[in-house]
C-alpha cells in the first residue's frame, strides 16, 4: 500500500513539530472514536504489529517509562510511528505537571520518514478516552443515560467528552479525594449534563462506570456495583495496580485490550499473578467483539469490565488523525538534510 501522504513529506524534506494546542484542536471525538475502532479491528484481524509495551521502571522516582511501537493497516490507510511516555503520579504536586506525558514519532511505513513529533500527553487522554467509548459501544445497555467516574483527574474528562459520543450520558457522578479535582470537573461540565459529587458506591451504580485512578488496593467492590453497569477499568497501567476487588472481575463478563498486557499491567494483573483468576475468566478480547467474533452484551443485566492498559495502536491511529488535519500554518517544519 503506498502512502499518499509521503510524496509531499518527501520532496519537502521536513519532519512538523506538534504541540499540544495543535493536537487539543485537531482530535474530534466523533472522529477518533471510530478511528480507534477501526484499530481494534485491525489488530484482531493481524493487520497491526504491535510489541509489547516495554518498561523502564524507576522507582527511586516514584515512576517508569515505556515505550510503545506499532504499524497497523486497514482497509482505507496505514500508519505507523512509536510514543515514548512516562507515569510519574507525583507530578502534579511536585513539579505542577501531569502525571502522564508522552512524545509520539509518526512515521511513513514506506520510506520511514519521520512525518511528525507530536507530544502525546494530550493525545493519550484523548485516544485512552475513545477506547473506552469503544468498549462502553459493545458492552454497556443501549439506554445507559448515566456514567459514574471514580477519579476526577485529568483522564476524567476524556472519559465523559468519548463515552457521550455513544450513549445518551445525562447525569454524571464524580467520585474523588480531591473536593477541588471534583468542583473543577463540576465546573467544566455542569452546563451540559447533570453533573453531582458522590461516593464511589454512588457513582459505581450508574449504567456506566469509569475508573481511572493509580491505586494499587481495590477500592469498588461488587456490591457497590448496579446489575447492569459496565466498567471501564483504565487505571491499572502497571504491575500491582488494582481498582476492581478480585470478585468483580471473576463474576463480570471480561473484555480485555491485549492478553500480554493485560495480564502483566492491567486490572487483573494482581489476581493474574496470584492465581485468583486464569484464562476460563476472560471472556474476549474487544478487537474480537469489535469484528464479530465475539458476543458483547447480550442482555440487560449483569455486570461487564473492561481492562484497558492502552495500546500503541491507538496511540498511532490517533496520531494519523492529528497528522491529516495539520494544514500549512500549523505546527513547526525541521528541515531534513
Amino acid at each position: 500500500m503506498s502512502n499518499s501522504l509521503y510524496s509531499t513529506a518527501r520532496q519537502d524534506n521536513q519532519t512538523t513539530i506538534v504541540p499540544s494546542t495543535d493536537i487539543e484542536a485537531a482530535v474530534e471525538m466523533a472522529d477518533l472514536v471510530p478511528a480507534i475502532e477501526a484499530a481494534f479491528a485491525a489488530y484482531e484481524n493481524d493487520t497491526a504489529q504491535m510489541p509489547p509495551k516495554s518498561y523502564i521502571d524507576l522507582p527511586q522516582h516514584n515512576g517508569d517509562f515505556r515505550s510503545m511501537p506499532a504499524y497497523l493497516e486497514t482497509d482505507d490507510w496505514e500508519a505507523s510511528g512509536i510514543k515514548w511516555v512516562n507515569v510519574h503520579p507525583d507530578n502534579p504536586d511536585e513539579f505542577d505537571l501531569p502525571t502522564v506525558m508522552g512524545t509520539l514519532v509518526y512515521t511513513d511505513p514506506e520510506s520511514g520518514f519521520p512525518l511528525a513529533v507530536m507530544d502525546a500527553t494530550t493525545l493519550t487522554m484523548k485516544r485512552t478516552g475513545a477506547a473506552a467509548a469503544v468498549a462502553t459501544d459493545h458492552l454497556a445497555v443501549e439506554d445507559a443515560s448515566s456514567l459514574g467516574i471514580i477519579g476526577a483527574g485529568v483522564q476524567s474528562y476524556t472519559q465523559l467528552e468519548a463515552i457521550s459520543q455513544v450513549r445518551p450520558i445525562e447525569s454524571v457522578v464524580v467520585s474523588d479525594l480531591d473536593d477541588d479535582r471534583v468542583q473543577r470537573f463540576i465546573d467544566t461540565f455542569g452546563d451540559e449534563f447533570d453533573v453531582r459529587a458522590g461516593t464511589i458506591s454512588e457513582a459505581a451504580q450508574c449504567d456506566v462506570l469509569s475508573t481511572v485512578t493509580p491505586v494499587e488496593d481495590p477500592i469498588v467492590t461488587l456490591d457497590d456495583l448496579g446489575e447492569h453497569t459496565h466498567v471501564n477499568a483504565m487505571g491499572a497501567d502497571a504491575e500491582g495496580k488494582q481498582e476492581l476487588h478480585t470478585e468483580v472481575i471473576r463474576e463480570a463478563t471480561l473484555v480485555i485490550d491485549d492478553f500480554e498486557q493485560t495480564t502483566h499491567s492491567g486490572e487483573i494483573n494482581v489476581p493474574w499473578s496470584t492465581g485468583e483468576i486464569d484464562e476460563s475468566d476472560i471472556d474476549a478480547e474487544l478487537g474480537e467483539i469489535v469484528v464479530g467474533n465475539a458476543p458483547g452484551r447480550e442482555d440487560l443485566s449483569g455486570i461487564t469490565v473492561f481492562d484497558s492498559t492502552g495500546l500503541a495502536i491507538q496511540d498511532i491511529a490517533a496520531a494519523r488523525i492529528v497528522y491529516e488535519s495539520l494544514g500549512d500554518d500549523s505546527g513547526y517544519r525541521l528541515e531534513m538534510v
